[in-house]
This record gives C-alpha cells, structure tokens and sequence, in this order.
C-alpha cells in the first residue's frame, strides 16, 4: 500500500501558476518588492483583516525580525509546547526564554502562570496559537498592559483563523504566519508580520532589506528577508484556492472526529467556541494506562505500515540539548505530560476516506493488541 505523509503540499494547476511567472518573464524583476510582492502584500493585508502586512522570506525570518523591530531586551515570556523557531528567535536576538506551561484544554500558554513568571528583566510575552488553537488573547494582552510589556504571536499555526469575527493577526503588537510548503497555506517559502504601528512597519522593513530606507540611505544593520517573485506568485494562486483547501482538509478532520471521538484514552481537541478554524493539524493524546496502548507504540506501528504521523511537538523546546543546561529553570508539568503523550496525524485537503479509515483502523486496533 502507499505510504502517507503528515502533510502534502498544496499546489495549484500548473497553468495558473505559469500564469504568474509570465509575468515575471515580462519584467525581469525577480526579488526586491517586485509587483507580485506588493500584490501579495495587499492581498494578505486584506484577506487577513489588518491595517498592515509585511511579507517574509520565511515565518522564521518574520518572527526574529518581529523582535528585532520591538527593541526589546532581557527576558521573554514563551511557551515549551512550540517548534524549535519559537525559541530560536528569542535566543537568537540575545534574549532569554522564560518558559511558562500550557492549559490542557487547548495546549496554548497558560495565562494563570504568566505573572508568576513576571521580573523587572521581562520585557515581552511570546504566546503560540498551537495547532490553530487560538490563546487567551484578551487575558494575555490585560496581563501585558498592566505590567507594561510587549506582546508578539507566533501564529504560524492560525493563518486565515478568527476569533468572534476578528482576525488572528489582530492580537498582540505583532503576529507573525508562516506560508512553508507544510502549512494549509503555503508560497513554498514564505512568512508575513503583521502589526497596527506604522513606525513598527519602518522598523520591520529596514530590518528586512539591509538597512535601506532609499537608494543610497542605510539606516541601520539590516539583514536580507525579502520574499522572491517566485514564491509571490506561488502565494497569490494559493490565495485563490483557500476556501477549497479548508474544505477539504475539514472533509478530513470530520472524518477523525466520527472515527476517534468517544474512545476512552484518546483525547481530541474539541473545537473552539467563537472561532473560525483553519484544520491545520490534528493531534491525537494517547493516554496509555486509559487506551491500552502508548504514544509510542502507535508511532511505531503506523510506521511500519507507511503511515507517517508525527510526535509534535516533541521534545519541548526546553530539552533541547542546546538549551536544557541553559534555561531550564521553570517547571512544566502540564507541558511534560503532552509532549510525552501527543501524536498529530496526516492531514491535508486531498487526503481519501478510506486512508482515514486505514489510519484510525490501525490505531483502533492498539488498545487490543498492546
């Protein structure tokens, strides 16, 4: 039988996306905010409901940029439950991680642990909308007003997301999205930071383009993180098929739901109240003592039979060995407990019914043979 990935790329019919590089066959303009880069941005800036858009090579590059362009220094609230770019970025800029534990409703940072957290050295919170579960945007952002602080989301996970009708870039100084080939959403390559200070914006794009502010003005040590024609392009066709991608990948998260909803030992993330969803991942915990049978032991028997699920995240970032003898200072227990027991399974838009059932066939199958 074929082997199936955690994720295939979304692409669009090739003429469309020739389409597009006609155009730049016109022009010649490869990189430096060409037309298709302007055009991107403005389509973003719509689509996602915010007063301003800036388009990245990568979200990676986005989110470094993002707190860079804050000024910031000292610590920062973060969450462990993340990929390694989360922290990467923090540490990076010469910051230091300060990692609070997660809610086990919906995995995102804990807002009741936060202030604990809280010293005259913290100067930004770092929340994740983690699997598109989107944080306590409102308790976060009265718990940084009052104490003064700076507040960048990583939502690379809640591109397209809304919550009561307001968009998941709308929270926060700055959020940042990732369009990486793995994402609902992708331009092969690809990030935006989105933001409401025009000043900021300054900020970002001096950041992003070596420092320059005209043709012969540097204003500062910038760095180079401009998003090509190439991937642009890549973006706009996306853009188009959207509402088709989020249908199909919803066909298959409903499909897991009907499968796997009500098994003892397994845990979904249910829905959230309020929010518009964008079904980018859908993780799996395996309570081993409740199911019969472990995280672990179902990685491993999908495996072996072509199915490539994946523990994330896993480890949390705070046991990296880059970072374990460095910052791990803070207790997790709630964030321990998930990384050891999450398993996210294949999901994307093209994914049939019958490879769901396959999948949900062999995990079913675990709590009877161990």
């Amino acid at each position: 039988m074929k082997d199936i990935y955690i994720t295939k790329a979304y692409l669009p019919p090739k003429e469309e996306y020739v389409g597009m590089l006609d155009r730049i066959w016109e022009t010649h303009l490869l990189t430096n905010m060409g037309p298709l880069h302007k055009e991107f941005e403005q389509r973003l800036k719509d689509f996602l409901g915010v007063p301003y858009c800036m388009a990245f090579a990568n979200g990676h590059l986005s989110l470094e940029t993002a707190i860079q362009a804050l000024e910031l220094k000292g610590e920062v609230i973060t969450t462990p439950f993340t990929f390694a770019s989360t922290t990467h970025a923090i540490v990076r800029n010469g910051l230091t991680p300060v990692f609070c534990d997660i809610k086990r409703d919906n995995y995102t940072i804990d807002p009741e642990k936060i202030e604990d957290l809280i010293t005259e050295k913290t100067c930004a919170i770092l929340p994740v909308h983690v699997y598109g579960q989107i944080c306590d945007v409102e308790r976060i952002q009265e718990i940084a007003d009052r104490h003064g602080l700076k507040v960048i989301y990583d939502a690379a996970h809640a591109f397209g997301e809304e919550k009561k009708g307001i968009g998941a870039g709308s929270f926060g100084d700055i959020s940042i999205f990732s369009f990486h080939a793995t994402k609902p959403f992708n331009s092969i390559e690809g990030g935006a930071a989105v933001f409401t200070d025009y000043e900021v914006g300054v900020r970002l794009y001096q950041l992003k383009n070596f420092g320059f502010m005209g043709e012969d003005m540097v204003c500062g040590a910038g760095g180079n993180a401009k998003l090509s024609e190439f991937h642009a392009a890549m973006g706009l066709c996306n853009l188009e098929h959207y509402e088709e991608i989020l249908a199909g990948r919803k066909r298959v998260v409903c499909r897991y739901r009907e499968r796997l909803a009500g098994i003892k030992g397994l845990y979904l993330l249910p829905p959230q109240e309020n929010v518009r969803e964008n079904y980018a991942y859908f993780p799996v915990l395996f309570d081993e003592k409740e199911f019969g049978t472990g995280r672990e032991k179902i990685y491993g028997r999908l495996k072996g039979e072509g199915i490539h699920a994946r523990r994330y995240f896993y480890p949390l970032t705070k046991d990296f060995p880059c970072y374990k003898s460095r910052f791990q200072n803070v207790h997790t227990p709630v964030a321990e407990y998930v990384t050891d027991h999450i398993l996210t399974l294949p999901l994307y838009d093209s994914l049939e019914d019958s490879d769901v059932d396959r999948i949900c066939d062999i995990i079913l199958r675990g709590n009877l043979n161990g």
